[in-house]
């Protein structure tokens, strides 16, 4: 079993949700990124989604569209993400990391060349927004056969129809972006999340994991009520945001406040 699988079968066997944080490599700086990561697991993230710093973040709000900036800013390389998902690897043998952002730096060398150094750095995963299933000739095929997993991404506008195509040389869990829209700006009702998430169970065996516009504790613990995994990014990386190189301890508080959260359900089962 890997390490996402042995992840998610660790926090079912607990009654809860994995919490899973997104915080962007290189923000604010290199140097600072090992600590925050550290942050995060101190703080009980279970899994780590890895931003790729892009310069045109479509799906991404105000809040990481900075992050983005102020990681290029400073000097952000790809050699350097890797570089960081390496010692993470190192430094946290069993915690799940997860590469996350845009086809253009992806694939920029080729898609075979990204998933060697993925597998070489201890990636477990990768969700590229913008590379569609549809249009999936290099980057799902090159991570398959490194042995990493495509996370794929559904949204409310993915109907009955177009599912099995996502759902098609998908792994690791399905990604479910509550909202038509932008990280970080706007909630989804947590009806329609529970709607949502009912259908996608029925469709596959995959966790489903659901984000966009999670920012508190209260919440996250209502999603995971009904999801296999609550995804946070843009309320973390506001702290960042705010913080700069001293963010860590901020960011490990908020994580921690969230963890507990989820064991609501454990608690309540």
């Amino acid at each position: 079993m890997d390490r996402l699988a042995s992840r998610f079968a660790v926090c079912k066997s607990q009654g809860r949700a994995a919490l899973i944080t997104f915080v962007t490599a290189g923000d604010p700086d290199v140097a600072a990124t090992p600590a925050i990561l550290d942050a995060l697991v101190a703080g009980g993230a279970d899994i780590i989604e890895l931003g790729m710093p892009f310069t045109d973040p479509m799906a991404d709000g105000p809040a990481i569209e900075l992050a983005n900036l102020r990681s290029l800013g400073s000097g952000t390389k790809t050699k350097h993400i890797f570089a960081l998902a390496a010692d993470f690897r190192a430094r946290h043998p069993d915690t799940p990391l997860i590469l996350m952002g845009y086809a253009n730096p992806m694939l920029i060398r080729g898609g075979d060349w990204f998933a060697d150094q993925c597998k070489a750095a201890g990636v477990d995963g990768v969700i590229c927004v913008d590379a569609p299933p549809e249009e999936d000739a290099e980057i799902g095929p090159a991570l398959r056969a490194a042995g990493v997993h495509l996370v794929r991404l559904a949204t409310p506008t993915t109907d009955a129809a177009r599912l099995p195509t996502v759902l098609n040389g998908a792994s690791g869990f399905l990604y479910y972006v509550s909202v038509a829209g932008i990280t970080g700006k706007q909630s989804a009702a947590q009806a329609s999340i529970e709607i949502a998430v009912a259908k996608l169970k029925a469709a596959t065996d995959l966790p489903i994991a659901v984000g966009f516009g999670v920012r508190g504790p209260e919440q996250a613990a209502a999603i995971g009520r009904i999801a296999d995994g609550v995804v946070v990014g843009s309320a973390i990386v506001d702290i960042i945001g705010s913080h700069g190189d001293a963010a860590a301890p901020f960011v490990q508080t908020f994580v921690a406040a969230l963890r507990d959260a989820l064991h609501i359900r454990e608690t309540a089962a």
